[in-house]
Formats: C-alpha cells, structure tokens, sequence
C-alpha cells in the first residue's frame, strides 16, 4: 500500500513539474530590440540572441539528431558548425516559422567536395512542424531536426520579428 502512495506522489510532482516547465512563461525580447548578431553553441544547446553588443536573449534549442562534429554532407544529421548569416525569413514555412541560414559556405562546399559528396543545403532556425501535436518546450529534451536549429513556435515568433535578413549566425561546437 505504502509503494502506491509514493508512485502516485512521484508521479503528481513529476506531472507538476513538467506542467510549469511548459507553460512557465518566458521573457521576450523587448520592444525596438534588432537583433545583429546571433551565437549558438551546440554543446551547451544554447542559441544567444545579441544586439550592440549587449546579450538580448538566450533560448534552448535542440539541434540536429547526430549533434557531434560539423556537417560534411547531405543526410549527416548534424547542424553546421562555421560563420553565416540569416538570408531569408519565411512566415509561411511547414515548420511554423523560420529564418534560412547561409549554409553551406565557401569551406563546407570544400569539405563535401574533398568526400565527393552533396553539401546539402536548407539549414534554417525553425519552429514545430505545422499540423503536429505541439509539444513546446518538451521538444528539446532530445534532439531531433535533420540538421537545423529549432525554438518552440512562441520563441521562433519571437525571434523572426526581431531578426532581419543579413543578420550573422555563428554556430560554435
């Protein structure tokens, strides 16, 4: 009887804890903010959002499902490591929103060259996939984009208004 009662504790604070992690409201990015400058670092799945030189916003991200090393070729499942910018924006996107990233570069094409393989290309800063379940925040307890960077929807929204098109993107390991 004893065991019951703590399965059934366990398991209302465990539910307790994931209902504020995702409903837990976050902080926006204020008003008149331009974001200039974007930073992720991939081991600690952390993308920072920076305008003159002051850091605006941090957001968790996961990141494509082979997450170590640098992208190399088409179908690798890792999101590129290297210097780009933001190119497009695109609100229509299957992916809720996204802003597309400049890859590949001058040196991701050599690379996939030297292995005499396809660069891929269509590496983007993305929300959830429309006309899914919407899973929130609990998307990133795993990663699992073929290679792109993705927000929940609300921070994608968040992002994309604050983002211009020219904007540099370094993706660091």
């Amino acid at each position: 009887m004893k065991r019951k009662w703590f399965i059934l504790l366990a398991f209302i604070a465990f539910s307790m804890v994931a209902l504020t992690y995702y409903f837990y409201p976050y902080g926006k990015i204020p008003a008149g903010i331009t974001i200039d400058k974007i930073v992720v670092i991939k081991s600690q799945h952390r993308l920072f959002a920076w305008s003159h030189h002051q850091l605006i916003h941090t957001y968790t991200i996961a990141i494509g499902k082979n997450a170590a090393g640098d992208k190399q070729f088409e179908g690798d499942r890792k999101t590129p490591e290297g210097s780009y910018f933001i190119f497009a924006k695109n609100p229509n996107s299957g992916w809720h929103k996204n802003l597309g990233i400049s890859y590949p570069n001058a040196d991701d094409i050599a690379v996939s060259k030297r292995l005499g393989l396809h660069t891929g290309g269509d590496i983007k800063i993305h929300g959830l996939k429309n006309g899914r379940i919407n899973l929130g925040r609990f998307h990133r307890w795993t990663d699992w984009t073929n290679g792109c960077i993705a927000l929940t929807n609300e921070e994608i929204d968040d992002l994309y208004e604050h983002t211009p098109v020219g904007t540099p993107i370094i993706i660091q390991p």
